[in-house]
């Protein structure tokens, strides 16, 4: 008989901030937040729990985050060091298991099934990995441990900051029916308002949809939000994966009017696309252009085209692209989607 499995999902605290308080210790106890700036259309990568006070959330739009907090002390991203603190922290990770799973800089899956560390305890064994990353990276870390991914990850939120959950197999079923749907993986706000209009808040809700009605209002998403309500994820810790696709993007500080405008801004990004594709491995006779194009009141297109991606090719694609909407633009994109498989549904593709 297999083994049940025990998955630990590590997530570190506010991790850009927390790098940056960690570094300067005036920061601590004052709202700071990592993110662009405000006149140039920035949003805020992260922020710290006192600027969340406040109602400063990731993803925010700068302008609001500085509303909402005047006081607010916003800094530019230094890559370099958090690339540094992620080293650290996966480093330690790979003392207890080599089936990890990188989500990002900071967060990570751990398949630590059958493994001998603190007497094969994942509980233990994440306690230990999270007094680790405080001592020798100098930031916290949450954890969750479940018999699965999904679980896992829905754990690790519960004890923020600096603490861990554990869902273990015979608690799975009392623990599910309170749970918010919105905490489903793949179950954005669209999903989310849309299972409300339809009378579903909680995964009791949902366990009461027989799976046909689900598929045919769903689709594939519907199967596995039937068994993801129960608690049921067969997905594995992949510890690698292969790129899909590799993009530059950027926001202008003030609206591009009209299609000349865009094309002139294109030159530009091209180069900045160009260049981080002869750092990449990515082979481009696999690649097929992209162009992303966000217009001034949010509505957004993607065009994908055949041909080589250069500066003739992104420009008939945004040609195409900006006459499905014809109005200023806030943001242009370039890439390369590789390969033929389309994206997973309900999964970000190209600029998720």
């Amino acid at each position: 008989m297999a083994a049940e499995r025990k998955i630990i999902h590590i997530d570190c605290d506010c991790f850009y901030a927390a790098v940056e308080m960690r570094d300067n210790p005036s920061l601590r106890d004052v709202p700071l937040a990592i993110g662009g700036a405000a006149e140039r259309r920035g949003v805020i990568a992260t922020c710290n729990y006192p600027a969340r006070r406040f109602g400063v959330r990731s993803a925010m739009s700068t302008r609001t985050a500085l509303q909402r907090c005047p006081g607010l002390v916003l800094m530019p991203a230094d890559f370099l060091r958090y690339r540094d603190a992620s080293r650290a922290i996966h480093a330690i990770f790979r003392d207890y298991t080599e089936r990890i799973e990188p989500l990002s800089l900071d967060e990570a899956y751990l398949d630590v099934t059958g493994l001998p560390h603190c007497r094969g305890s994942a509980t233990l064994m994440a306690r230990e990995i999270r007094a680790r990353i405080a001592s020798e990276v100098g930031i916290t870390a949450s954890a969750g441990i479940a018999p699965n991914k999904l679980l896992a990850k829905i754990a690790s939120d519960w004890h923020k900051p600096d603490g861990q959950f554990v869902i273990t197999p015979g608690e799975i079923e009392a623990f599910m029916p309170s749970l918010p749907v919105g905490k489903l993986w793949g179950v954005g706000k669209a999903t989310a308002a849309r299972l409300a209009r339809m009378g579903v808040e909680t995964c009791a809700d949902l366990q009461g949809w027989p799976l046909a009605r689900l598929v045919r209002d769903f689709g594939k998403m519907g199967v596995s939000l039937h068994q993801q309500c129960r608690g049921i994820d067969a997905r594995s810790v992949v510890s690698a994966r292969t790129r899909k696709s590799l993009s530059v993007e950027q926001t202008y500080a003030h609206d591009l009017a009209d299609l000349d405008a865009c094309l002139a801004a294109l030159p530009e990004l091209v180069d900045d696309f160009a260049a981080r594709l002869s750092r990449s491995d990515v082979a481009a006779e696999r690649a097929k252009p992209v162009v992303k194009i966000k217009f001034h009141d949010f509505s957004q297109t993607t065009v994908e085209g055949p041909g080589a991606p250069t500066l003739a090719t992104f420009a008939a694609l945004l040609q195409q692209g900006w006459l499905r909407g014809a109005k200023p633009v806030r943001l242009l994109g370039v890439g390369v989607r590789l390969g033929d498989a389309p994206p997973a549904s309900g999964q970000p593709d190209l600029w998720g």
